[in-house]
């Protein structure tokens, strides 16, 4: 496979390469991962000051590891790794995928190199796995999902998908579907790759398909890019022709005021769900694949669900240790227990839901962007375990906290500590699928050691916790 996949490596097997390569005067090589069969590079940051004595000779400036730079508390990892690879977090970086020089809507498709998003995906998709393809790679998430449930046989031909988008920014106040908005909502040319792949290497029929979001209505551009050729008879749901499954309301952990709300019929009769989330931030923090969900059930509150199931009241807090719906979302028999792909579309970041995205508030500083648009994807199967990662790139990224200062309160990752510990949340409270099953797992969250090497747990030879992929 034509792919160049960092795997964050063990600190002692760096050691000893560094070692090697120091009494030998030669280069680094290539190693092969285990988990990918693919090229690594090993890099020379993963050093840990631990390590010193295993090379007395070397310099101590090459073994330093840059201090934790971070805004949250750091801590232990919470929970356990779920997935076909527990707690892998794969992150896809193209540079070259974005060519948008701030003229005109950033959404429009000729500002995305459409080979190169696919090539993206099914790289991910594969890497996620631990394939070499993403046919083998699908196939693997498909089975991993199922035998969490208890089942299994992988994905079965006519089995229902549900995707949900997150279309926030197209007809807010009205009912416009020209998408026509500097607000984000999910890439077009994003949402067309991931249909592709499904269809082409995973097997499915685009008819067993229905894109989501009962908050929101589809642009009809995006709508007619994700209905041709191959993908001609995939379905769109939005407020307009959402049917609400009144044998399927959400039944909350925590009791408080509310309209009742219902799920829609395309996610009841799915077998599975992929979230389709944004890294973007919000004004009451960040929104990633957790909130996603707000746009998942219908209440009567046509344009705001949200709002009539009175859910802000508990991300308006800023508080840590109190109940979140965000985990009730989560953990959601039908929602997350269905799940078989968490994506955050990365191409272009929002700093705020409501903000107009610009090429000036949109390229960010941190590496490896430095001052550019981000122009990535993150996949994995574990809801807690994206978000995290998720979080920690929009904490520590200065044009989102820059543009909002809600997204620097480090209370916004409140719902992780209670998803990380749900069998013990800090809040007392006691979580549930919705069926009155009570959840001790649903993934691992902590925070990466620096914004500079971003390692994780797992990334540093720990048998637990978060381990981040990253592909080139």
């Amino acid at each position: 496979m034509n792919r160049k996949t960092v795997v964050k490596t063990p600190a002692l097997i760096l050691v000893i390469t560094l070692f090697i390569s120091v009494m030998t005067g030669c280069g680094m090589k290539d190693t092969e991962s285990t988990e990918t069969s693919t090229k690594t590079e090993i890099e020379a940051d993963a050093i840990q000051p631990s390590d010193s004595s295993a090379i007395n000779s070397m310099e101590t400036s090459q073994i330093q590891m840059p201090p934790y730079d971070g805004n949250y508390p750091q801590h232990q990892a919470y929970g356990t790794g779920i997935g076909a690879m527990p707690g892998r977090v794969v992150w896809s970086h193209n540079p070259d995928s974005v060519e948008w020089d701030g003229s005109g809507y950033w959404w429009e498709t000729d500002h995305f190199d459409e080979a190169a998003i696919l090539k993206m995906v099914n790289d991910s998709i594969a890497s996620l796995g631990g394939k070499d393809t993403a046919k083998d790679g699908w196939n693997t998430l498909f089975s991993a999902s199922k035998t969490a449930r208890s089942m299994n046989s992988g994905y079965i031909k006519g089995e229902k998908i549900a995707i949900k988008a997150n279309i926030n920014g197209s007809a807010v106040f009205d009912d416009d579907t020209s998408g026509k908005t500097q607000m984000s909502y999910t890439n077009p040319v994003l949402l067309k790759a991931l249909l592709t792949s499904l269809v082409k290497e995973g097997g499915v029929n685009p008819s067993d398909i229905t894109v989501y979001d009962v908050s929101r209505l589809f642009p009809d551009y995006m709508v007619e890019l994700c209905t041709v050729r191959e993908l001609m008879g995939v379905q769109f749901v939005g407020r307009n022709n959402g049917v609400a499954d009144e044998n399927a309301p959400i039944n909350w952990s925590q009791k408080f005021g509310g309209k009742v709300n219902y799920l829609p019929t395309c996610v009841t009769e799915a077998a599975y769900v992929i979230n389709l989330a944004n890294l973007k931030g919000h004004s009451y923090g960040i929104t990633l694949c957790g909130k996603n969900h707000f746009g998942s059930f219908i209440n009567g509150n046509t344009m705001r669900p949200p709002e009539g199931a009175n859910l802000h009241q508990w991300l308006t807090k800023s508080e840590m240790g109190i109940y979140s719906p965000l985990v009730d979302l989560m953990a959601n028999a039908n929602l997350g227990g269905k799940t078989v792909l968490y994506m955050l579309d990365a191409f272009i970041c929002a700093p705020s839901e409501g903000a107009s995205i610009t090429a000036e508030n949109s390229k960010w500083q941190q590496t490896p962007f430095n001052g550019d648009y981000t122009s990535s994807i993150f996949v994995s199967q574990d809801p807690v375990a994206i978000d995290s990662v998720g979080a920690d790139f929009l904490n520590n990224e200065p044009a989102v906290t820059g543009n909002n200062r809600s997204a620097a309160d480090i209370t916004n990752e409140n719902y992780l500590h209670e998803a990380g510990l749900v069998g013990n949340a800090p809040s007392g409270t006691t979580y549930t699928d919705g069926n009155g099953h009570t959840l001790n797992n649903l993934g691992a969250h902590e925070h990466w050691n620096n914004s500079e090497q971003k390692l994780y747990s797992r990334n540093l030879g720990k048998e637990e916790g978060i381990e981040l992929v990253q592909i080139k």
